[in-house]
């Protein structure tokens, strides 16, 4: 049977019992075709109580096995409502609001978001990208509070101090390298080609960093356009450089321009300061794959974005002690 939602009414109608998530979850997982997560050569039984045994190992499964879902004793019932009501808002949901709306622990609805996160990141976003007449906006951006509202030891503080006073006596104006420091800021690079948007955590945006990130993930030859940070010279090497002067205020040259990689910036950064407010170096990969993922499914449907999510959930446990303890 096909379930179409489109609000979370829709949702509950379309999943009003435990077995009615199960089943469709085992649709979207093995489309009728269940394979072992010991032993995917195994065959398989089918057993009472939604189990399945393999036959090669022993071992008993079910569809929440080896997957986000795995060893959590919330239903999935309450999982699917938390991913919809996840996906579905623009710039996310908090920890906070989530356990008012699911009637859970905020700790629980921070988990649990955090493994949804793990099956955002879909590889059918990963692809390399590039490629005869196709343009890659690439651009580079900080994630973080204001360095001045930021702690600092008490001797950075003074030290800091004392040189602005001295600069002002001597008329020098002081500079301050807040938008590019990565000492209260965390560096991320990101690419869009054919509305399609891939992001990467890095730890500077030195030139060979930026470099290794575009021949990472673009077809050599392909037309590369950045602004005129002179981390990106020498892409000329590889690929056909065009370069948007902001300095001189160009924003549009012909058909180059890196506007739709500064948008997916602008609403990555309304979403982590607005609804987040505070997103740690540790974890911001995770929330760079959400709104990656937000983005690159703007033209779905509710349902098709739900689906999807669905897809990628196999193999993705996520356990609480390797949350908290990620370096």
């Amino acid at each position: 049977m096909v379930f179409q939602f489109k609000s979370i009414l829709d949702l509950l109608k379309a999943f009003p019992t435990e077995q009615s998530c199960i089943d469709h979850l085992t649709n979207i997982r093995w489309n009728g075709n269940v394979i072992s997560p010991f032993d995917e050569t195994s065959k398989v039984y089918k057993c009472a109580g939604n189990k399945y045994k393999c036959v090669n190992t022993g071992k008993y499964f079910n569809v929440r096995t080896a997957s986000i879902f795995e060893d959590t004793k919330m239903p999935l019932q309450k999982w699917f409502m938390a991913l919809y009501i996840f996906s579905s808002h623009k710039k996310g949901i908090s920890s906070h609001q989530l356990a008012r709306d699911l009637d859970i622990t905020q700790k629980s609805a921070w988990f649990l978001l955090h493994r949804l996160r793990e099956a955002f990141a879909h590889p059918a976003f990963r692809a390399i990208v590039g490629g005869d007449g196709e343009n890659v906006q690439v651009d580079e951006t900080f994630i973080g509070g204001k360095e001045a509202n930021k702690h600092k030891s008490a001797y950075s503080k003074r030290v800091k101090a004392d040189q602005k006073r001295e600069n002002d006596k001597l008329g020098i104006q002081t500079i301050s390298n807040q938008g590019r420091s990565t000492e209260t800021k965390t560096p991320v690079l990101g690419l869009i080609a054919n509305g399609v948007a891939m992001t990467y955590v890095a730890q500077d945006t030195k030139g060979e960093t930026l470099k290794a990130f575009i021949n990472w993930n673009v077809i050599k030859g392909t037309t590369v356009v950045t602004d005129e940070y002179s981390g990106y010279k020498g892409l000329e090497n590889d690929f056909i450089h065009e370069t948007i002067s902001h300095r001189m205020g160009e924003y549009v040259r012909n058909s180059f321009h890196t506007n739709s990689i500064e948008g997916f910036w602008s609403q990555m950064k309304r979403g982590i300061y607005g609804i987040y407010h505070h997103v740690s170096p540790t974890h911001l990969n995770s929330y760079c794959d959400e709104f990656t993922y937000r983005y690159n499914t703007r033209s779905f449907t509710t349902q098709n974005r739900f689906d999807m999510i669905l897809s990628n959930v196999s193999g993705k446990r996520l356990t609480y002690d390797t949350l908290i303890n990620r370096p």
